[in-house]
């Protein structure tokens, strides 16, 4: 039986604190006084103002309770009623228009129950407003229900005053049973996110994250709903426990509740048709439309949900959209793009720069008894048509996976290849640096887009879009130390012996350096599939030697970036800034990378109380950005070393003049990998095969000489070999190393 209360009608508008919360010495307004930041020179309604307004069809429960502006054109309100304490700003004759609609300032055909109103604001055919703070030149037309609870939490995962633990809201991120779960708060950053659901051992650290959570927020009842500065909210039906910001635009809505918007003048955020957001958190700069369904997620800054996209107890990071298809239980870090109704994506981290093909499953289905299966993927990971992956599966950096349905489970901890399921030979096919041999257009293009559409108007934190970085370059070590294991294991195998994990790594890296011919030696490598079927890994010569080229590659450029960003730095003193760094594990932090010795002191920071809060956490954030490119040029230099069996003191200035040679001629081979990557697409005679002639392929989809991003990269090769002939220049003129070795 649906409960039912009668009270008064007399009370209808008052005691939205009830007396048991209520501060000793405070009125019922407390909170909403310091909430609204506009004018106060708030008067009462004079006798013949009544009148009018009463002849207007307007009706109050107390008149003395409707305080306005000095400036009232009683003319512009007609047929409402009030009741409680509503304040209204400057109401003048003007109309306002927005996107072709023009509508008269003023009140009209509404409820209205204890509001605050800006200036000039219009509200027409409003059924039920209630608690609410509007905005100067705020639009609100044809809505049903804009109201508020006294124990609104606008999204976050607090619990005010009075309330049992059960209502707190909480994200089940990156696992189905909960035992990852987070509490999203505005202002919420995906590092934030990524550190909550990792360390779940550290138990102090979990509860230190839940106070900071609650220290955010005030735990009292009372705080009325806002709707921001010329903010427009149209043809919706029910808006309930909303925070609003500046500039949104709001049109056909379902249902929002539970929610913060943040919108600004210069990041507005839009909500469209059909879409019911339950929830959440809404970053700025967002747009969610046609027929979104969200529930208990967070949609971080300049990201967009459409086309009936589903997105539930979910993290989706900055400049990600999601189009169509359902999401679950995920943490989806910035330039996350899945854009098909047919893709689903559940229980996983996805580490960045994504993207998700049409059929694609992560996650489909349970294979065990539990539903706790998770799936994490470093930068870059693109599944293709119609991959099904099973959980507990892992990748590293710009995994692609080709068409197929996988088996089982997979650990792949190879970056930048090709994941092949062979079923004709029923075996895994891995082709390490598929994407340095085969597709450098898209590889090197994705990192120019990725930046190009980072739209932040606040960049907290440092997102690394280059596939050269350092979470990448130390998985490029870790994969070559796999691959001389498994060239060292199978050539022996092919001579019938079988030997040490050690004496393989040895063998293999002597057959690799010596690129002896592996085309009659089947490379195969364990610990990769959750199966008993072989694991081939296929141009492992090629892969090896490239990954060791660019990791040369790597070093030198990251050197010509620090000596552009300090100009004044001689060949010493950079050697002094670059010669103690390390090749550490890094963290890919929510985009942000972070080096583990940085990461272990902000939670030691933590844990001691000198990081006190969220604030300060993000503010760690931000000064790991600004030493960001110190350290990536330090772990460059230390992973060049490294690669070619060098010490800091062996660097020379010789050594130096014989890399930038090397880099050079790298850079040439990219550039040229890059256009007959793309060339490719024009040659092949199953794309031209759409076409009647050269010249209306042309005319579709572009000549390829006139090609924007291989006309950048031709100048950006021109402008580096410039700047290496400035540099061996520049080594040959400084003094004399005095360096002891």
């Amino acid at each position: 039986m649906n409960k039912i209360n009668k009270i008064p009608v007399a009370r209808l508008g008052y005691n939205f604190i009830t007396a048991e919360y209520l501060p000793e010495g405070e009125n019922e307004y407390y909170l909403r006084d310091q909430q609204y930041t506009g004018e106060r020179n708030w008067r009462n309604l004079n006798d013949k103002e009544i009148s009018q307004l009463t002849a207007n069809g307007n009706m109050a429960d107390n008149w003395n309770n409707i305080l306005v502006s000095e400036i009232f054109d009683v003319s512009l309100v007609r047929n409402c009623k009030f009741y409680g304490l509503v304040r209204i700003g400057k109401l003048e004759p003007y109309s306002l228009e927005f996107h072709d609609v023009r509508l008269p300032v003023g009140l009209y055909n509404s409820l209205i129950i204890s509001c605050d109103f800006g200036d000039n604001v219009i509200i027409d055919n409003v059924n039920y407003l209630s608690h609410y703070i509007i905005g100067n030149e705020a639009i609100l037309i044809n809505l049903n229900e804009v109201s508020v609870s006294d124990h609104a939490k606008f999204g976050n995962g607090i619990v005010k005053h009075g309330e049992k633990e059960s209502v707190r809201i909480w994200m089940e991120l990156c696992n189905e049973n909960a035992g990852r779960s987070v509490l999203p708060f505005d202002g919420m950053q995906t590092g934030d996110a990524w550190l909550w659901t990792r360390y779940r051992t550290d138990d102090t650290l979990m509860q230190k994250f839940r106070e900071f959570t609650e220290k955010k927020f005030d735990l009292r009842r009372g705080y009325y709903g806002m709707v921001g500065d010329r903010t427009v909210i149209k043809n919706s039906r029910i808006i309930k426990d909303v925070l609003i910001g500046t500039d949104a635009y709001i049109k056909g809505a379902n249902k929002l509740k539970n929610l913060t918007i943040n919108s600004s003048s210069d990041s507005p955020t839009q909500i469209g048709e059909g879409c019911e957001l339950v929830n959440g958190i809404i970053g700025f700069g967002c747009r969610v439309f046609y027929g979104v369904k969200a529930v208990r997620f967070f949609l971080a800054s300049h990201s967009q949900l459409k086309y009936g996209a589903r997105l539930i107890n979910s993290f989706l990071g900055d400049n990600s959209t999601i189009s169509c298809c359902e999401v679950l239980n995920s943490l989806l870090f910035p330039a996350h793009e899945q854009h098909h109704n047919n893709s689903f994506l559940c229980a996983a981290v996805l580490m960045g720069q994504s993207n998700m093909a049409a059929g694609a499953t992560i996650g489909s289905n349970h294979n065990s008894r539990g539903a706790d299966g998770e799936l994490m993927a470093g930068r870059g990971f693109w599944p293709g048509l119609c991959v099904s992956l099973k959980h507990n599966s892992k990748f590293a950096s710009f995994t692609l996976m080709a068409k197929g349905d996988f088996p089982a489970e997979l650990n792949i901890p190879i970056p930048f290849s090709l994941v092949s399921n062979d079923v004709s030979n029923d075996k895994l096919v891995i082709m390490p640096g598929y994407w340095f041999m085969y597709n450098m257009y898209a590889l090197a293009r994705n990192a120019g887009k990725y930046d190009s559409r980072d739209k932040r108007t606040f960049r907290n934190q440092y997102l690394e879009y280059d596939f050269l970085a350092p979470d990448s370059v130390n998985e490029m070590f870790t994969a070559m130390e796999l691959m001389k294991k498994a060239v060292g294991q199978s050539w022996k195998k092919k001579e019938g012996k079988v030997i040490s994990a050690e004496a393989a790594v040895h063998k293999g890296e002597s057959v690799l350096e010596k690129k002896s011919s592996l085309h009659k030696t089947r490379v195969l490598i364990d610990g990769i599939e959750n199966s008993s079927r072989e694991v081939e890994l296929i141009k492992v010569t090629e892969a090896y030697h490239l990954y060791k080229e660019l990791i040369v590659y790597y070093g030198i450029t990251q050197l010509i970036g620090l000596l552009e960003k300090e100009p004044k730095l001689n060949f010493d003193s950079l050697l002094r800034k670059l010669s103690k760094a390390e090749r550490h594990h890094w963290n890919n932090i929510g985009g942000q990378l972070i080096p583990q010795p940085t990461l272990n002191q902000l939670i030691k920071n933590i844990h001691t109380g000198k990081i006190g809060d969220w604030d300060a956490v993000h503010e760690f954030y931000h000064q790991c950005s600004n030493n960001y490119p110190l350290q990536k040029a330090q772990h460059a230099f230390a992973s060049m070393l490294e690669v070619k069996g060098l010490t800091a003191a062996d660097f020379t200035k010789k050594i130096f003049l014989q890399y930038l040679s090397e880099t050079l001629a790298t850079k040439e081979w990219m550039s040229k990998g890059i256009y007959e990557s793309r060339a490719k697409d024009y040659e092949s005679p199953f794309r031209q095969m759409v076409y009647e002639t050269e010249q209306e392929m042309e005319k579709v989809i572009g000549e390829l000489k006139n090609n924007t991003f291989i006309l950048q990269q031709e100048a950006e090769l021109k402008a580096f070999r410039e700047k290496v002939k400035e540099l061996k220049a520049w080594v040959k003129k400084t003094r004399p190393s005095s360096r002891k070795k």
